[in-house]
């Protein structure tokens, strides 16, 4: 009985310090409104480019505020979030058409999808139609 006692303890303290970790590194959001641009680069090279004020904590909310603008999407949702494969109206999926949308922050690649990518007062997003 004690054995069972001591392991239930253990894995309760493993799944805390994991929690703890998680929280530690994980990204945090900026609450408020913060000033963005997203720019759209589609397969040909054309820019379309959306200036806007958003209170979104995320770059799915974001777009969705863009939308006001003219910025279209649409995806699947799945286990790690929306991922789009027409924006614009512009199609691109890897498995049919050998092109992806990719994610750009400030010029870096998004390191997470855009249910989880944080906007930030500034931040400069740039959704590009990438052929693999």
């Amino acid at each position: 009985m004690k054995k069972k006692i001591f392991a239930v303890v253990a894995v309760v303290l493993v799944i805390a310090a994991l929690f703890g970790v998680y929280y530690t590194f994980s990204e945090k959001t900026q609450e408020g409104v913060k000033v963005i641009t997203i720019q759209v680069k589609d397969a040909s090279g054309e820019l379309a480019i959306y200036k806007l004020e958003t209170e979104a904590q995320f770059l799915r909310g974001a777009m969705e505020d863009a939308s006001v603008y003219g910025l279209t999407f649409e995806g699947t949702d799945g286990p790690y979030g929306l991922m789009i494969h027409t924006v614009n109206g512009e199609y691109a999926d890897y498995t049919e058409t050998g092109s992806y949308w990719s994610f750009y922050v400030n010029g870096e690649y998004c390191n997470y999808g855009i249910d989880e990518q944080p906007v930030e007062d500034g931040d400069a997003f740039v959704i590009q139609n990438t052929k693999a």
